[in-house]
């Protein structure tokens, strides 16, 4: 029966200026914090170091969420996908020192293009997951995989499926339940790829949209999610990636799976 550690990414302060979200994650009341290494909370020298000031205080173990706005592992650009792959390179570096139990990435995405070149958007993730995945294991790192939405390539079972046949690459699955709920995913994940997750993103939302609401605030069914999740050998952090809601998330989620 899982035993999971719940946890709490700090996406919900993304909003704020570092320093404040520093000030909230001694207030989690869990060991297990996201950090999002992305807007107003992009990582540097000085940032690594706080953070780790605080991990050694409070006893704190980090996950990093690689930065995702305007990143495309699959953009057709040589320039862009340059000065993307530095960037995600430089959060593996940061996740490093933080000492990171993993570092999450997403897939390639598909652009206004795509429809005059077929299949090269998914050609193109899994070139660039490749050396990533390696640049990562070669600095101590764990890097997985997120399952997404439109308009990225990796989305449903059979995405990841085609994926892990393709990849020749031990990469673990980051299971997204509010993604997964939006492609009608939830359950196949579980059941079918239940051996390849490492982490669990835990937020709810409408079926429709992507909207990180708290847990139970949604529609998806989170007493058959439970049970499917107590059936499998995960032991790990399912991690709370709710916007609001947040010390409700974990008590629910906490009364669900622990």
């Amino acid at each position: 029966m899982a035993r999971p550690e719940i946890g709490v990414s700090m996406l919900h302060c993304l909003s704020e200026p570092f320093v404040k979200m520093t000030v909230e994650i001694p207030r989690t009341k869990t060991r297990y914090i996201e950090i999002v290494d992305d807007g107003l909370h992009t990582l540097n020298k000085r940032r690594v170091s706080a953070l780790k000031g605080i991990a050694e205080t409070h006893g704190i173990k980090y996950t990093v969420h690689a930065p995702f706005a305007g990143i495309n592992i699959s953009h057709p650009s040589k320039p862009m996908l340059t000065a993307t792959l530095k960037r995600l390179k430089q959060s593996i570096i940061n996740a490093s020192t933080l000492e990171c139990q993993l570092w999450i990435f997403h897939p390639g995405m598909k652009t206004g293009i795509s429809m005059f070149y077929p299949g090269e958007d998914w050609l193109r993730n899994i070139k660039q997951i490749r050396p990533l995945v390696a640049f990562a294991r070669d600095h101590g790192v764990e890097a997985a995989v997120e399952n997404v939405i439109e308009p990225f390539v990796m989305k449903t079972v059979d995405d990841f499926r085609r994926f892990y046949d393709e990849i020749g690459e031990d990469v673990g699955l980051v299971l997204d339940t509010g993604h997964a709920h939006i492609n009608g995913q939830l359950s196949a994940f579980m059941a079918e790829l239940q051996d390849r997750i490492v982490h669990i993103h835990a937020h709810d939302n409408n079926g429709k949209i992507d909207q990180h609401l708290g847990i139970g605030h949604g529609s998806i069914d989170w007493k058959m999610m439970a049970n499917q999740l107590r059936k499998t050998p995960y032991h790990r952090t399912v991690m709370v990636e709710s916007v609001e809601h947040v010390n409700e998330s974990m008590q629910m989620l906490k009364r669900l799976l622990i």
